[in-house]
């Protein structure tokens, strides 16, 4: 079994407020916010007006935001204030990892670390004391609708098998859907990310339990 965080990127922009409701209603645990700027991923899409419209529009959903952005540093409290839970960055748009890792659980929030799909697990295990999610991009970032690279799953494994006990998530993004969920449980992530499979479904509960059981 995982839990479903539901992308605000494959929501109806024209309906946010009511997508994200129509999720959180379908059974989603929280509400993944896909952060992009058009320099660290080719695409734009939404910053922190979104994050708090979103709080307080919604003040009980635990938002999951996925900066995808050059030096997200910059960002970190701006994105605390706009009501973020999880504040996940990328290994490779910052210098100082430890430090923003830091700098987001001094903030009061669950700090994620990212990783693109070419990004070795090597330097994780110096920063599992830091983290409180491990976010694997199991597409290269920046667009919805991908397939997932099939090599991810065995990544998504040696990843659980670093993780071993501690009390991180183990979350995969990109190309879930009800034919992938089964495999990237069966690998060891307990979180999906879904977005196509979730708002593009005719039953979006029926979809998530589907993919929660990996069926």
């Amino acid at each position: 079994m995982a839990d479903i965080a539901a992308s605000m990127l494959a929501a109806d922009p024209l309906r946010f407020g009511a997508e994200a409701k129509r999720a959180l209603d379908a059974g989603v645990k929280r509400i993944h916010m896909d952060v992009m700027d058009g320099l660290f991923v080719p695409n734009l899409s939404f910053g922190q007006a979104f994050v708090k419209a979103l709080h307080e529009a919604e003040p009980g959903a635990a938002q999951d935001v996925h900066l995808m952005v050059e030096n997200p540093a910059r960002y970190l409290s701006e994105f605390a204030e706009a009501g973020a839970s999880f504040i996940t960055v990328h290994q490779e748009a910052t210098p100082h990892l430890q430090r923003a890792l830091a700098q987001i659980r001094a903030l009061g929030k669950k700090a994620g670390l990212a990783l693109n799909p070419s990004t070795s697990l090597e330097g994780l295990k110096y920063l599992l004391d830091d983290i409180d999610l491990l976010l694997l991009m199991t597409v290269n970032p920046g667009f919805g609708g991908q397939k997932l690279i099939p090599a991810m799953l065995r990544k998504v494994a040696d990843a659980r098998e670093l993780i071993g006990s501690r009390p991180i998530d183990l979350q995969v993004d990109g190309g879930v859907s009800t034919e992938t969920a089964g495999a990237l449980i069966r690998a060891g992530a307990n979180w999906l990310v879904a977005g196509s499979a979730a708002f593009g479904a005719p039953d979006m509960a029926q979809a998530l339990a589907s993919m929660r059981g990996g069926s």
